[in-house]
């Protein structure tokens, strides 16, 4: 069911899972405590999210999401799709993510995903570069991934050389990168897309909440979405926040988007 899930026609929403785990952006602002962040899944749920993105270099992100998928029934976890990443790993001493994609750590990640998971819907390779989407060590680690139940791959980029040589590759069945009205870089890379039948997956739909600070933020994330919708109709785009009273903004944000 979290395969038909993700690949179900039209715009979906997904949550961004970095705010549950760790401080990020400008203001370094806490992430959510333990019970901040089982609220929020479970809201996430009865509000209809189907879809999370965490990632290794989410920090906490993961166990927490693990968490809350175990009290779950078989049923409600098989209809929800869980992406998350390898590749960017976490320095819990330095407070920092970092880069490597050897195939050991590559290995060693994918495995403790899976632990604490339970099962990923989709592995994505996390900062991929142009070199990394198709370097031996990150095929290997598909490989043992394959092996042990992962059915769907993705690759996080940010320029346009490592979307293009990750669509070309055929590997991926899924593309993340940012878009929004302020950063359309990626842009060009959506005819391929298309015509490749690989799922895009938009984070930073706001510009990291730049676009909510123009006017009326519940118009602007509407217009948000829009744009998002317009240029790739079937997408999957990320709300990332860790707080409740956002999350439900968004939402209603997304099913209001065209009035």
């Amino acid at each position: 069911m979290a395969m038909e899930t993700l690949a179900a026609p039209g715009p979906k929403l997904g949550l961004g899972l970095l705010s549950i785990g760790r401080s990020w952006g400008v203001a370094q602002r806490p992430p959510a405590t333990e019970d901040e962040a089982q609220a929020l899944l479970d809201i996430a749920v009865e509000l209809g999210i189907t879809i999370f993105d965490t990632a290794p270099a989410y920090a906490e992100s993961e166990a927490r999401l693990g968490r809350f998928l175990a009290g779950l029934s078989r049923s409600r976890r098989s209809s929800l799709a869980v992406m998350t990443k390898a590749g960017e790993h976490w320095d819990a001493e330095r407070q920092a993510g970092f880069a490597d994609h050897s195939r050991d750590a590559l290995v060693r990640s994918t495995d403790r995903s899976l632990n604490l998971l339970g099962k990923i819907d989709v592995l994505q390779i996390h900062k991929a570069t142009r070199e990394v989407v198709t370097h031996p060590d990150v095929l290997a680690a598909i490989d043992h991934a394959r092996a042990c139940g992962v059915t769907a791959f993705g690759a996080s980029v940010s320029d346009l050389e490592a979307g293009r040589a990750a669509l070309e590759s055929g590997i991926y069945r899924f593309l993340q990168f940012p878009l929004n009205r302020s950063n359309t870089a990626m842009l060009p890379l959506l005819p391929e897309i298309e015509a490749r039948n690989v799922t895009p997956v938009i984070n930073r739909p706001f510009a990291m909440g730049a676009l909510l600070a123009q006017g009326s933020s519940e118009e602007a994330a509407r217009s948000a979405f829009r744009f998002i919708e317009e240029q790739a109709p079937n997408v999957i785009v990320l709300t990332g926040t860790g707080r409740v009273a956002h999350l439900v903004e968004n939402v209603e944000a997304f099913r209001s988007r065209h009035g």
